[in-house]
């Protein structure tokens, strides 16, 4: 076998693991977007700055990727990046390796960002962005060696590398200037979308009261709320038995039924059955329950939307948020204006995982995550995601009234406000929608609803344009199995849609409780 075909075999064989280890996470329509356009604009930084040898914008880019997004999503943004470019620079042998080659400075990324929790300074950031081009030029070189070079000795690759010494110094200062120019700013930008989109699922699935055993620090009273059908009262049963039908054998819950299980998924799956009054450590699948993987979770999560979320699902399970330093980290997650990553929907369920982790409602780092919060309400009423000025929406807003009621601050102006402008975008259908205006879907009708009684209010009562109200219309969204569907235009029934509603059809806001073991 000659070094040439032995290389490309293992080539291939990197290229094909790093895009199936991409589509064994499942990525959204969303996320897919964002790989795309991120490959994109690495190709686009590759051929504006075509003229200048070796330097250009394109390992930035695809090292940020990696660093914001994880090791999957920055391998492949690196490896389109290389061969959409190459439809113009041409393509050759060299081609695979170039794909290899990015796609490692984007795992490369996410490494650095695992291990400074993806926290990083701009001159760190330049010299990490530095090292992988000297990385990727590397690379390159081996590549030459192998194909070109005539002979695979030592001494070849020294004359190879020494010859394209300069050109590889070139890339990766070119790299620590563009990276001191415009790395932050687009790490940031990359960042908030990942935040959205975690959010759009931690969002999804806001937890509610697990087993009586377990002790809760505030539940919001609304057993007197009576349901507007008789078939009300079955609803939460059947969400839940389909929940506990769709548990995988690892104890955990996929995007779907048998698809693989996710720490989002699975803590939204243990807090929408303890919404239904089950213990959820006492479903198993094959005798094991999610509990183990909730500790894993625990010791694993590091960016700030998984922290919260995972603390939320330990306290509904009943197990410390102490665990794997959860808490701990929760704690260092908060900034010293009060907010969490400076977004509005992070801080609103960072405020409930401080509650959820044992701080009350007159500690100062829930009263400076709310008062933070308060001081970004729209002038309607509402909250954006991001800042104030910004769109509000029906998921963001029913998340700031649910912290706020949390905080103790339920009979507040804020909370009367927000809960106004909730009411105010019933769609006739009795459904919300994300923006107002906009066709209603399970997951915004069930977070208003939950906000609803957050704020004190009955949202079997709440019935703005029509006879239906949101626990009807979600009501109208749930399958003969129990599953409950995105909305009418969607068949999907995503594991966290379901459960998210179950804690609407439950009635219950998000719970605060403290867990002492």
């Amino acid at each position: 076998m000659s070094w040439e075909f032995a290389a490309l075999a293992i080539l291939a064989a990197a290229l094909i693991s790093g895009f199936a280890w991409y589509e064994r996470t499942h990525p959204g329509s969303r996320m897919i977007a964002l790989v795309a356009t991120l490959g994109g604009l690495a190709a686009i930084g590759r051929i504006a700055f075509a003229p200048i040898p070796n330097v250009k914008p394109t390992t930035d880019i695809i090292f940020i990727a990696g660093f914001a997004l994880g090791g999957a999503p920055g391998f492949v943004v690196g490896a389109v990046a290389a061969l959409s470019s190459n439809l113009l620079f041409g393509q050759g042998p060299w081609t695979p390796w170039q794909m290899v080659a990015w796609g490692l400075c984007g795992c490369f990324g996410a490494l650095v960002g695992r291990l400074t929790g993806r926290k990083i300074g701009r001159v760190w950031l330049a010299l990490a962005c530095g090292l992988a081009g000297l990385g990727f030029g590397a690379i390159m070189d081996g590549s030459i060696w192998v194909t070109y070079a005539g002979g695979q000795g030592v001494s070849q690759y020294v004359a190879i590398a020494a010859t394209s010494f300069p050109f590889n110094v070139a890339h990766a200062a070119g790299n620590v200037v563009f990276a001191l120019a415009f790395g932050p700013a687009l790490l940031r930008a990359v960042m908030r979308y990942r935040t959205r989109l975690d959010v759009k699922w931690t969002d999804a699935a806001p937890p509610a009261p697990a087993a009586a055993a377990l002790a809760v620090a505030l539940v919001i009273g609304c057993s007197a709320l009576l349901p507007d059908s008789a078939d009300a009262a079955g609803a939460p049963l059947k969400a839940a038995r389909y929940l506990a039908s769709a548990q995988n054998s690892d104890g955990g819950w996929g995007v779907a039924r048998g698809s693989r299980s996710s720490a989002a998924q699975t803590s939204w799956a243990v807090v929408g059955l303890a919404a239904a009054g089950y213990d959820p450590l006492s479903v198993k699948s094959r005798g094991r329950s999610p509990r183990g993987l909730l500790l894993s979770y625990a010791a694993r999560s590091r960016a700030t939307a998984d922290i919260e979320r995972t603390t939320l699902a330990l306290a509904a399970a009943g197990i410390s948020t102490r665990s794997g330093g959860l808490r701990t980290r929760l704690l260092r997650s908060q900034r010293a204006d009060g907010s969490f990553a400076g977004l509005v929907n992070l801080t609103s369920y960072g405020l409930l995982a401080l509650r959820a982790a044992g701080v009350g409602a007159s500690g100062a780092a829930v009263r400076r995550a709310a008062t933070w919060i308060k001081r970004r309400q729209n002038r309607d009423g509402g909250f954006n995601y991001a800042r104030r000025g910004g769109p509000s929406s029906i998921d963001d807003t029913a998340g700031a009234v649910q912290a706020l009621a949390a905080a103790g601050q339920r009979g507040g102006s804020p909370v009367r406000r927000a809960a106004n402008y909730l009411a105010a975008r019933q769609n006739s259908d009795g459904g919300f929608a994300l923006q107002a205006g906009g066709s209603s879907n399970s997951q915004s009708a069930a977070l208003a609803a939950q906000a609803l009684v957050a704020a004190g209010r009955n949202p079997d009562r709440q019935r703005r344009r029509g006879a239906r109200s949101p626990l009807s219309y979600i009501r109208a969204m749930q399958r003969s199995t129990g599953a409950v569907r995105y909305s009418r235009s969607s068949s999907a029934t995503p594991v966290w849609v379901t459960s998210q509603a179950l804690a609407a059809l439950a009635k219950r806001a998000l719970p605060v409780r403290t867990v002492r073991r």
